[in-house]
Order: structure tokens, then C-alpha cells, then sequence
């Protein structure tokens, strides 16, 4: 490794099983030679993946695999009685799963991403357990006399769909408990690079950031930068590289891609301008030069009316199932500490309209008064009030907050049409007025019950939660609002409290 290089180099934590953060150690550490001289011709680049990778890999792709074929056998051997056909009509359903799931990347897409989630494909799974259904009745047709009634094939897709999705879950569980932590090396300034880390740490992904490196264009020009980055690769054990710009002038960004996957391992981006434009676009192809297209910001009046048909289905069903856990909430409130069984606080709703939000009384009566008194331990940074341990908090309300029930009465302000079941977070005034310009753009959408950032995992800062929120609003899609309902009903479970 050369000097330069090495002393851009940053060893994180786990990273050689310590936290070592002195540059200038890392040549010895790593045992390197920086004094090695540059080839003197061209030298064939190896580009195989290193063997860890490689059996992460291959574990992952055998488990989805086999997760798809016992989902398949157990449909077909429960909804269709076959006779002596079934094992012919069980080897024909086979493919009908798993090469319409290659073509479709369902095997090889988690090669490519750090956080490996079932939820993220079942758009794409209802439509493919659609046709696999569609040619099981064919395949019946051709194997046997008569043919699959409508309730047949719709208990098909059905059962396969629910079938998948959950199988496809166990396994990457068990892939997940059956492979290592994914130690990921950084590309880009160490502040990034620390951002990357505690993103990892707080989210579902099984991966680490054991190292970063600040390199730049002339640091990777010729073999030696090459060089010098898989043998970091090699020494660290790295199974994945993060290339974090601080810029997006693709100048910037080609060589450390390239060189990143000539080293042979998994490599991902982190561009600066998806932190805008959200990760709603459409590649355009003009001729081999391909080109981002966005999508206006904000929801057009179908989508609207789509969301709020979707809030006002979901939330009839929920008021009858949790009538009787209402109410026995409300006795609880009332045997426990004087004062009203709801809290009521004027909350910066749609467009910046005010209205009265609802939720079962955690605190005090006197809690509003007491909090110039508190404000010395507020954990949630600036323009946020926070206390893990808040002694205005009642014994009941504890309970509450832990499991979040103490939201439920919000229900009434989403039949109301002031909230939604999932959207911005609803701000009282002294914090609305803290979000300046163009960042209350978030106000575009109706506040929600909850949110991209009820499920983070972690407190977040007022800057960065607007980001979120924006986030949220331009890549809005019925699915997202269904994948944040039942990311927030895990949460719940944890009894991880925001």
C-alpha cells in the first residue's frame, strides 16, 4: 500500500478486533510494505470474488431456492387433489416457480442490497404466484382430464403467494443466524462513513463497517490503487464495499466503482442525489445514455383519494377490533391518576392547518407545566422533546408508551380526515415553526399515525427527521404505506419505544 493511501485509511471498532483510530498504525497493523515498488508491467486484474463471499452467496441463493419449491409442493398437495398425476403435476410446477423468479431477479437481488427484505418483493411475488397459478390449471389440463375450477386456481395463487412470502422469510432468517456479520469497507469521508456505520447498527442489516478509506481520483489511477484495494479487501476480510462521494460529478464516482469491483466483492452506492429526488425514478435509456426520470413531488388527486379510501377501509376494521381494548384502557386511566382519560394538543396538520391530535393520557395532569422545568434532559436534539425515563409518565401511561397504545385514539382523528394511518409526523407548533423553506414541503401530505420514522429503531434529530418525511412524500406508494403498517406492528412487538 502506498503511504498516501494508507494514511487515508480509518480502522473502525471491529474492525482488526479493536477500536484503532491512528492512521498511521495501519501499515503495520495490516503488515503492508509501503515502500513496494509499482509493477513494472501490465499485471492481469483478478476479479473473483473472495471465498466468503462467495459461500455467503450460494447459502443464500440454495436457501431462497429451496424456500420456493416447499412452498410450491405444499400448495399444490393441499389445494388440488390430483390423484396419480400429482407427483407428474408437482415436477411440472416446479419451473413455473423457479424461472420465472430467476428472470425476475428474485434469486440474485440480495447479492445487491445490505438489508435483505421479503416485504420489498411481494409487489412482484402477487404477480408472479398469479401466472405460476394460471399454468398449474394448464399443466393440469395437459396431464389430466378436466379442469381447475375458479376457486382452485384463486386458492393457488393464494396459498403459493402466502406460502412464498413466508417461507422466503424463514430462510433469509436462517441465512441471516448461518453467515457471518457482512463487514463492509467505506469509500468517502469518515463522517459519512460514521453516518453508514450507525445506520447499519440501528437497521435490520447484518452488516458492519470495519474500515474507511478517503480516496481520491489520482489515489486510483494506474494498478497500484487497484492493488492497494483488494489487498484491503483481503487483509480485512471485506465482504462488501460502500462507495460514499462526497460529491455527485460522476468523475468522482467511476473510478471507485470500478475499482471496487474489480477487488471482487458485493459493492453499493450511497449518491448523494437520491437524498432529493428519493429513490422514485425511472432509468431512461436515449440511445445508450441512460437518464433519471422523476416524478412530480406529491400525490396526485387518485392517489388521494386512494389513500384515503385505504385509511378509511383500515381504520372501520380496526375500530371494532380495538373497541374493547379502548375501553379497557379508559378504566385503567381513570383508576390510576386524576385528570381526563384522552390527551388533547394542537398539532400542524396538512397545508399547516392546526387541529386537536388525540391519545390516552400517559402523564400527569400537570405535564405541560412541568416541561420548562425538564428540558435540560431532552435526549431527541434540537427541535424535538424527548426523556427515555420522563418522570411526569405514569404507571399506567409507562405501559402504554412501551406498547404504543396510547396512540389508538388517533383513530378518530384519521376518520376525521386530519390524519392518515401513515404520514409526516404530526409536530406541535414550537417545533412546526423551527422547519424553515423548503422543507415544509412535508406538510404536503396529511400528518400519519405513523411513519418512516416510527420505524427507525433510534431517536432522530429534527433536521434529519424532516428529511425522512420528505423522503417519504415523494416516493409515496400504497405499498410503502402498507410495508410501514406492518414494519410498525414488529416494532410494537419489540416493545422498542420511539
Amino acid at each position: 500500500m502506498t503511504p498516501r493511501l494508507a494514511s487515508k485509511l480509518t480502522i473502525h471498532g471491529d474492525g482488526l478486533g479493536g477500536a484503532i483510530r491512528h492512521e498511521a498504525t495501519v501499515p503495520a497493523i495490516l503488515g503492508i510494505d509501503t515502500a513496494r515498488a509499482t509493477p513494472s508491467g501490465p499485471v492481469a486484474v483478478d476479479q473473483r470474488a473472495p471465498p466468503c463471499v462467495l459461500r455467503r452467496a450460494t447459502l443464500q441463493h440454495r436457501l431462497l431456492g429451496l424456500a420456493d419449491i416447499v412452498a410450491v409442493t405444499v400448495t399444490v398437495a393441499i389445494v388440488l387433489n390430483v390423484g396419480e398425476h400429482r407427483a407428474l403435476l408437482l415436477a411440472l410446477a416446479m419451473p413455473l416457480v423457479i424461472i420465472p423468479f430467476k428472470i425476475a431477479g428474485l434469486y440474485d437481488r440480495d447479492e445487491l442490497r445490505l438489508v435483505k427484505s421479503t416485504l420489498d418483493e411481494v409487489p412482484a411475488l402477487m404477480q408472479l404466484t398469479a401466472l405460476f397459478a394460471v399454468g398449474v390449471a394448464i399443466a393440469k389440463w395437459l396431464v389430466e382430464q378436466g379442469t381447475l375450477g375458479g376457486d382452485q386456481i384463486a386458492g393457488l395463487w393464494v396459498g403459493a403467494f402466502a406460502a412464498i412470502v413466508a417461507c422466503r422469510a424463514l430462510s433469509r432468517w436462517l441465512a441471516a443466524r448461518l453467515s457471518a456479520v457482512e463487514r463492509c469497507l467505506v469509500i468517502g469521508e469518515l463522517e459519512r462513513a460514521q453516518r453508514i456505520r450507525e445506520r447499519l447498527a440501528s437497521s435490520s442489516a447484518r452488516a458492519t463497517v470495519v474500515a474507511s478509506v478517503l480516496l481520491a481520483a489520482e489515489d486510483l489511477e494506474g494498478p497500484e490503487g487497484s492493488d492497494d484495494i483488494r489487498r484491503l479487501v483481503r487483509e480485512l476480510e471485506v465482504d462488501r464495499i460502500v462507495i460514499a462521494p462526497s460529491t455527485s460529478d460522476e468523475t468522482g464516482v467511476v473510478g471507485p466503482i470500478r475499482v471496487a469491483k474489480a477487488a471482487g466483492v458485493r459493492v453499493s452506492v450511497l449518491p448523494r442525489m437520491f437524498e432529493v429526488v428519493g429513490s422514485a425514478v425511472e432509468f431512461d435509456d436515449v440511445d445508450g445514455m441512460t437518464m433519471l426520470g422523476i416524478r412530480s413531488f406529491g400525490l396526485s388527486q387518485s392517489s388521494r383519494l386512494l389513500k384515503r379510501g385505504f385509511d378509511l377501509a383500515a381504520t372501520s376494521i380496526g375500530m371494532l377490533l380495538a373497541a374493547p381494548i379502548m375501553v379497557t384502557i379508559a378504566i385503567a386511566i381513570w383508576l390510576d391518576s386524576p385528570g381526563p382519560i384522552l390527551f388533547r394538543q394542537v398539532r400542524v396538520g396538512r397545508d399547516g392547518r392546526h387541529f386537536l391530535i388525540f391519545k390516552f393520557r400517559s402523564m400527569v395532569n400537570d405535564a405541560e407545566a412541568q416541561k420548562d422545568r425538564l428540558r435540560a434532559h431532552n435526549e431527541a436534539g434540537a427541535g424535538l422533546f424527548k426523556i427515555a425515563e420522563d418522570p411526569r409518565i405514569t404507571r399506567v401511561g409507562g405501559f402504554l408508551r412501551r406498547t404504543s397504545l396510547d396512540e389508538l385514539p388517533q383513530i378518530f382523528n384519521v376518520v376525521r380526515g386530519e390524519m392518515s394511518l401513515v404520514g409526516p409526523r404530526p409536530l406541535v407548533v414550537d417545533e412546526d415553526a423551527q422547519v424553515l423553506g423548503l422543507d415544509r414541503s412535508r406538510l404536503h401530505l396529511t400528518p400519519g399515525m405513523t411513519g418512516p420514522w416510527q420505524v427507525l429503531g433510534h431517536r432522530v434529530p429534527m433536521r434529519e427527521m424532516v428529511g425522512i418525511d420528505y423522503l417519504y412524500v415523494a416516493n409515496w406508494s400504497l405499498w410503502l404505506d402498507v410495508k410501514i403498517l406492518l414494519r410498525t406492528v414488529r416494532h410494537v412487538a419489540r416493545h422498542t419505544n420511539l
